[in-house]
Formats: structure tokens, C-alpha cells, sequence
């Protein structure tokens, strides 16, 4: 709980719905955490709704993120860093986002090298994938890989847990929300079966 905590506190963030902000959740710092503890560990946390916040869009239009509560982003940490180990090693070597030792600079280092091999790149972007992954899929890849029922509890209501904006409480079926702390990974772990995997499959002959 307590290394949960010292990420979150590296990755800053801002308030969810209740206000609190990190400075605020650090003056009574031990018994937050063990109220965390104490709830996920009986299987009695539900996570709070996640707090809507728009950010306007460099090709125009607004991208939703939903922001979580400083105590909602540590219970997210702590599933984070107890599922990554078993999920990274699923992951393709060239599979560049939201991962640990990561980054885009990666790839576009690969990419520089093999533009002097291809005479083509193909360049796609998925639309809202954060806002409209599947539930039904995604927790069928959860559970094939993750094997800790606990874990697999907090995941389902973190999938399910309301936003709020402008007040209004709206209830989620789809999607988890970018911004949330175990999203990043759920959203590759979907990719992965969704499209590395079948494209590994079926066009075994594309580079």
C-alpha cells in the first residue's frame, strides 16, 4: 500500500470528486492508508465515481478524462503493480504504449531504423478507444491472464463505477476511464488479443 502510494505521489494528479487533494490525503497519511488496506482487503471498497474533466483536442473536439480520487488512485496502484508483472511478459516487443522502460521515443527510434528496409508504413488510430472498450471482451482477457480473485473484483467495479460531471452522476457500461491508474493496462491487454495477436495470426507474412 505504502509503495502504491509513493508512485501515485510521483505521478501528482489532481482532485476527484471528493476534493481531497494529495497535500490534503498526506495529513492523516497512515490511517488513509490503512483505511484503503482495510477495505480492499475485506473485500468491502467500492470505488467513488470518477470525476469527468474535458480536455480540448489539438485536431479539435474534447477528450474526456476521468480523474479518480487520491484514495481510488492508490486502491488502483496497488491492483497496477500486482497484475503488471504477469501481464508484461503477454505484450509484444513492439508494443510501445503505457509500459514500463517504454516509451515513443522507442519507437520512433525502430521506426527510423526499419523506414531504410520497407518502401511502405501503415498509420491507423482507433477513435475513443479508452470510451468504448467492451467490458464483456475486456473481462474475458482479465480473467484468462489475471489470476488473483481479489484483484478480479476491483477490476469489474472500477469498470462500472459512475462519473460525475457537472454534477450529474452518469453511469458507465462501456469503457474504461482515461486517467485511471489500471486503464493504460487494461486497455493493452485488450490491443493485444483485439489486434496483436490476430494480426500475428492471421497475416503471419506482414512484417
Amino acid at each position: 500500500m505504502y509503495e502504491a502510494y509513493k508512485a501515485v505521489k510521483a505521478n501528482r494528479g489532481a482532485a476527484g470528486v471528493d476534493g481531497e487533494t494529495l497535500e490534503m490525503f498526506e495529513k492523516d497519511l497512515a490511517r488513509n492508508l490503512y483505511k484503503i488496506w482495510n477495505r480492499m482487503s475485506s473485500g468491502a471498497y467500492f470505488p467513488p465515481p470518477v470525476r469527468a474533466v474535458s480536455i480540448p483536442k489539438k485536431t479539435g473536439g474534447e477528450r474526456v478524462l476521468g480523474v479518480p480520487t487520491v484514495s481510488d488512485r492508490i486502491a488502483q496502484m496497488v491492483v497496477k503493480q500486482m497484475i503488471e508483472p504477469d501481464l508484461e511478459p503477454l505484450f509484444l516487443p513492439d508494443s510501445y504504449g503505457y509500459r514500463p522502460m517504454k516509451s515513443a521515443l522507442d519507437a520512433v527510434g525502430v521506426t527510423r531504423q526499419r523506414c531504410w528496409k520497407y518502401d511502405w508504413v501503415l498509420e491507423f488510430d482507433i477513435k475513443g478507444l479508452f470510451d468504448n472498450l467492451p467490458h464483456d471482451l475486456l473481462l474475458k482477457a482479465v480473467r484468462k491472464d489475471v489470476k488473483c480473485n481479489w484483484a478480479l473484483l476491483y477490476i469489474e467495479r472500477w469498470l462500472t463505477a459512475p462519473m460525475e460531471k457537472n454534477g450529474e452522476v452518469i453511469e458507465r457500461t462501456r469503457g474504461t476511464p482515461q486517467g485511471g491508474v489500471v486503464s493504460p493496462i487494461l486497455s493493452n491487454l485488450f490491443l493485444h488479443y483485439a489486434f496483436d495477436v490476430w494480426m500475428t495470426r492471421t497475416h503471419p507474412d506482414l512484417p
